[in-house]
């Protein structure tokens, strides 16, 4: 009798001992951050009850924001998430203001998202001699107008078609719109008696690292991209 009850009590306490069944599905144990709802103004209030719609991401998240190094020579577009944590971390400090700017609100302060923000440290970004060329640094290069009719351009057409051993490179590939370039086919220039509107070169400077990279400008980044974005 006393070795039942003896059993019994190591089983309630084996089972006293055992851990949650959603132990493994804690994480490190680290406090989450939350971004205080505009709306309601507290942590949380972003959670909603099963039978309500999803909220939907707020439009500052979608924002990109030029990022400068210390010498203010243009980085990279950084999203708008990014940025704020470089500035609340000190890394970096608002250049160019934008009056009609979000403010993005944590639970211990807000900051205003600048269009522009600048490296406190100097960052070395390693040398490149040839921009890589990209359908977005081309779009740039040629202003977006077609090479041939100097009309909207829609495509990218090479000069030399590559069934006829031409290169794709930036001395042989022109902004070109859909009509041209349907025209055009795999014909040479000199076939069809056409000229380009200006020579094709390869462009340089350190902001074509940015527009190789971004499709989208915001208009107050060009006095930070040199004359060449313009």
């Amino acid at each position: 009798m006393n070795q039942r009850h003896g059993a019994r009590s190591h089983e309630a306490r084996t089972h006293r001992q055992l851990q949650p069944a959603d132990v493994h599905n804690r994480g490190s144990g680290a406090t989450p951050l939350h971004v205080v709802s505009e709306k309601h103004g507290y942590p949380g209030a972003h959670q909603h009850r099963s039978n309500e719609s999803p909220p939907t991401v707020a439009p500052w998240v979608k924002r990109r924001v030029l990022l400068l190094n210390a010498t203010f020579e243009p980085l990279t577009a950084l999203s708008a998430r990014r940025a704020v944590v470089l500035l609340i971390c000190d890394k970096a400090d608002a250049v160019h203001h934008n009056p009609e700017g979000p403010v993005v609100h944590s639970a211990g302060e807000s900051v205003a998202l600048p269009s522009v923000i600048r490296l406190r440290n100097f960052v070395r970004v390693p040398y490149r001699a040839r921009v890589p060329m990209t359908r977005a640094a081309l779009m740039h290069r040629d202003r977006y107008r077609c090479g041939y009719c100097g009309g909207k351009a829609e495509t990218i057409d090479h000069v030399i078609p590559r069934s006829r051993g031409g290169d794709h490179a930036w001395e042989n590939c022109v902004a070109s719109c859909a009509p041209c370039n349907h025209r055009k086919a795999d014909k040479l220039l000199s076939e069809l008696g056409w000229t380009l509107r200006q020579p094709l070169v390869s462009p340089k400077g350190p902001h074509w690292r940015l527009l190789s990279t971004t499709a989208d400008l915001d208009p107050v980044w060009l006095q930070y991209l040199g004359e060449g974005a313009a």
